[in-house]
């Protein structure tokens, strides 16, 4: 079938109303407001794009239009949809999947066409309009000292330990994991080990060693340099992660070893033989790089090495977005940004003494990690929401996961683990 063909396919089944999120919760969420024109544009570039890429849109009556053999995006109240969209962008997109405006059985593959051919999405002359809608990241969110950090931090990690355990691994690890290609089915907990000591290693982590870690996580790298003898001191600014931290630190038989810190990196003192840190740095935001380098600069003492983990995007893409404000922001990582090898390379080199010497990409499996993530989160879905996390929070999380795999999947996104020392 041509990919501007338009034919008519049964709607049964092809998504459920949604009750509409609760106004005090999702503020702005229940009205998409009023803008033909923007609806008209909106529309109009939509149903442009989709003769170019391999999607197709299925609307409410039935009718298609695009490519049937690649996924589908189902139309459920299409103006509401294209309001959200000329209003906002993506980040309208993505309020339209949380509310229910659209839906797909694959969405994974609708975001992965998306990002596929992100650069065909909106023609070059429309691009500039942009600005009418994208503010750039509130002010409040960006991070400029503890206090802001903290929150920020607040707003994801401490939403529930509960939550989390219900699809991460009995590791509680919620980073990329590193799989073994020989081993198809291989545990999640196996591949997240192996990424941890992977780490290690390329901080040189050894028996007797002082190792500091900045974000903790729920412990397990802390756990793992503990149990090759090291002594760690560990740093978050999460209370819940902390809690938790030194129980599973307890059970696991080296608290003793393992001390944890509700502290922002900056307020660091000593002198450590190791540092590890994994993908926190998406957390500081670009003004504050030079400081995060500095602080693990300072306190690694002659001969230290520095583990860290990060996602990366291209550095022609950090240019071009690291001002906007996007959906993510909004609703899963207020005030972060993802850097570059690029970035990092130059920020080690403007403002410390340590440079990368050992690299590798992990990207290819975070989009398996991911992929996990999302079917465990899914297959708990009754669980979450006996939490207490309403509909709409479901639907936002599935779409977070889902937006996620598709960009490592893609390798428009990237994770790298880097060993960084003085050379």
């Amino acid at each position: 079938m041509s990919p501007t063909s338009r034919t008519t396919v049964s709607t049964a089944g092809c998504g459920r109303v949604l009750p509409r999120p609760a106004e005090g919760v999702w503020p702005g969420l229940q009205d998409p407001g009023e803008n033909r024109l923007r609806m008209t544009v909106a529309r109009g570039l939509v149903r442009s794009a989709v003769t170019r890429l391999p999607m197709h849109l299925v609307w409410p009556d039935g009718s298609v239009e695009g490519d049937t053999a690649g996924p589908a995006l189902r139309l459920i109240r299409p103006e509401a949809f294209f309001t959200r969209l000329g209003r906002q962008g993506l980040i309208g997109f993505g309020e339209g999947w949380m509310v229910g405006d659209w839906d797909s059985p694959d969405l994974v593959g609708v975001l992965r066409v998306m990002v596929d051919h992100i650069e065909e999405l909106v023609p070059r002359p429309l691009r500039n309009l942009r600005r009418l809608y994208d503010r750039g990241q509130p002010r409040e969110e960006v991070a400029a000292d503890a206090e802001v950090s903290q929150e920020n931090v607040h707003r994801h990690y401490d939403l529930s330990n509960d939550l989390f355990a219900l699809f991460l691994d009995e590791s509680m690890v919620y980073s990329a994991a590193w799989f073994d290609p020989r081993r198809p089915a291989e545990p999640l907990v196996d591949a997240q080990h192996r990424k941890i000591d992977g780490i290690l290693d390329l901080a040189g982590v050894r028996p007797g060693q002082h190792v500091l870690e900045i974000g903790t996580g729920w412990g397990e790298a802390a756990i793992r340099a503990a149990r090759r003898g090291a002594r760690v001191t560990t740093l978050t600014l999460s209370v819940e992660q902390a809690e938790l931290a030194r129980a599973r630190a307890e059970r696991a038989g080296v608290s003793d070893r393992i001390t944890i810190d509700v502290r922002d990196y900056r307020e660091a003192t000593g002198s450590y033989d190791a540092v590890i840190s994994i993908e926190m740095i998406e957390a500081v935001g670009e003004r504050f790089w030079p400081e995060y380098f500095r602080t693990v600069d300072r306190l690694l003492v002659p001969g230290g090495r520095f583990g860290l983990q990060s996602i990366t995007m291209p550095h022609h893409r950090l240019e071009a977005t690291k001002a906007s404000y996007t959906w993510i922001h909004k609703y899963v990582f207020p005030g972060g940004l993802i850097p570059s090898l690029e970035a990092v390379d130059e920020t080690l080199a403007r403002y410390t003494t340590m440079r990368v010497d050992e690299r590798r990409s992990i990207g290819l499996d975070y989009a398996e990690t991911l992929h996990r993530w999302r079917a465990s989160f899914l297959a708990h879905g009754d669980e979450v929401r006996a939490l207490g996390f309403d509909e709409t929070f479901v639907r936002m999380w599935d779409f977070y996961l889902a937006y996620s795999e598709a960009g490592f999947a893609s390798r428009y996104l990237d994770d790298y683990q880097l060993g960084i020392a003085r050379p």
